[in-house]
């Protein structure tokens, strides 16, 4: 631990060395401790309030998987059954049982912690989880890490390869989003790395990846999408690494966005599958990075270029990406473009060839200091400032008025045709518009209501 107290710092005010106290860090500038969860430092800018909504998030998930058992339970009391699908089912319904109770054990740590969030420094310090992340987001890439064989881990190293010298020294390696730390430990274990610090944010993720690199076997079961046989829909899969990772290697859970290391702490920076799914735009981003790296340090970049942002404009190609890169401060990119496999399981008819954009760049200069990521505008931080009423808020706002309005027609007497005729009546839209309108919104309302009925 003391190896990587030294690479780490307050992700609130940047401040270093951390204070180590019994297993908690320490900020003295800030008067914060940041606890460590599995053996794992806790590194958010507030640590109280993320580690409180990923104990919310897991309640929540593991309450989906007892909806989901009950739901299967309530098929099997069916006499509309072949013998079969009840052998199916009865069989499904044992796995998700199982998991249920394997998630609870290995996210002990998280219930352990008797803190409780403090939501307004969270909103004061504009951090938050993405609302679209749980537990099981990226549930999978821990059976492609430590489950389902060599070939797409090596092909993703092998492109990592490709982009540095032969007998490159990594030195101080950072793999930002490390999921559940596969690639990391293959570079750790293969190439010259002085030390390696895997981080993410899904302690999920973190914990299979301490436990599986530490030498521990972990049996965890998969979903297959599209199972390729009868008895695929669940498989009970045996975790482990090839060997234990040994000295150097370190996990840390925190946000990428408020990165908790020193500026200039690391030789190598590397982004897996991160810088397109990021809510930054990326010359921030890139800029952020450079302030990581030592004069001369690398950044080493691996996925696809699928961006998120809403904006068109951020979906950069990799002709912007080069560009971006150059002007923040780094050499003008090598890369590597190859179409390796993605998410292949052995158990499942889904499974992709996928086209990855690997580029290495060294830091030539520093680039500008980016302003601390805010998450929030100050509007919904503060509540002085006035709401703005953008196009879209108008749009939702107007929506959400009509779709109130027709939930309050639902008297359990009233038809479909009766409700347009009352939206006819409104001048909201006439009848022939009303109706059709009307059966789509209930219809969402039918699925949503199926599918919650059946988690």
């Amino acid at each position: 631990m003391t190896e990587l107290n030294a690479l780490l710092a307050c992700p609130r005010c940047d401040k270093t060395p951390l204070e180590p106290t019994g297993e908690r860090l320490h900020c003295k500038a800030c008067k914060v401790d940041f606890p460590s969860v599995g053996g794992i430092p806790w590194m958010f800018a507030e640590p109280q309030a993320t580690l409180g909504e990923w104990r919310g998030r897991l309640q929540f998930a593991l309450q989906q998987l007892g909806h989901e058992i009950a739901g299967l339970e309530r098929e099997l009391k069916s006499d509309d059954m072949t013998s079969l699908a009840r052998r199916r089912v009865d069989r499904y319904k044992k796995c998700v049982d199982s998991h249920r109770r394997k998630l609870q054990k290995l996210l002990r740590p998280l219930e352990v912690q008797s803190m409780q969030g403090s939501f307004e420094s969270y909103l004061a310090l504009r951090t938050r989880l993405p609302t679209d992340q749980g537990l099981n987001t990226y549930y999978s890439n821990i059976h492609r890490d430590w489950a389902w064989g060599d070939e797409e881990n090596q092909a993703s190293l092998k492109q990592v390869q490709a982009v540095l010298h032969d007998h490159a020294e990594l030195g101080n390696v950072l793999v930002l989003g490390a999921g559940a730390g596969r690639l990391a430990y293959d570079i750790h274990r293969t190439m010259a790395c002085a030390a390696t610090v895997a981080m993410d944010f899904n302690p999920l993720l973190m914990m299979v990846a301490r436990a599986v690199t530490q030498g521990e076997k972990l049996s965890l079961y998969e979903f297959p999408i599209a199972p390729r046989a009868l008895e695929d829909d669940a498989v009970l899969r045996k975790l482990a690494a090839p060997e234990v990772v040994g000295d150097g290697f370190h996990l840390v859970l925190g946000d990428a966005l408020r990165p908790p290391f020193p500026e200039m702490s690391f030789d190598t920076v590397v982004t897996p599958w991160l810088i397109d799914i990021i809510t930054e735009d990326l010359p921030v981003l890139a800029a952020r990075i450079n302030r990581l790296l030592k004069p001369d340090g690398r950044w080493v970049n691996f996925g696809s270029l699928a961006f998120s942002s809403p904006q068109k404009a951020r979906h950069y190609s990799p002709e912007e990406v080069k560009a971006i890169v150059a002007e923040s401060g780094f050499s003008d990119p090598y890369v590597s473009q190859a179409t390796i496999p993605y998410m292949c399981s052995p158990a499942s008819r889904h499974g992709r060839q996928e086209r990855v954009f690997t580029f290495s760049a060294y830091k030539e200069r520093d680039a500008s200091r980016p302003e601390r990521h805010k998450a929030l505008p100050d509007w919904i931080v503060t509540g002085n400032d006035p709401v703005p009423l953008s196009p879209s808020f108008r749009q939702q706002a107007m929506t959400t008025q009509i779709y109130s309005f027709i939930m309050s027609l639902i008297d359990g007497r009233r038809s479909i045709k009766d409700m347009a005729v009352v939206l006819e009546s409104q001048k909201l839209m006439t009848k022939e518009e009303a109706e059709p309108a009307i059966r789509s919104f209930l219809t969402k309302m039918y699925d949503d209501s199926q599918r919650q009925a059946g988690f």
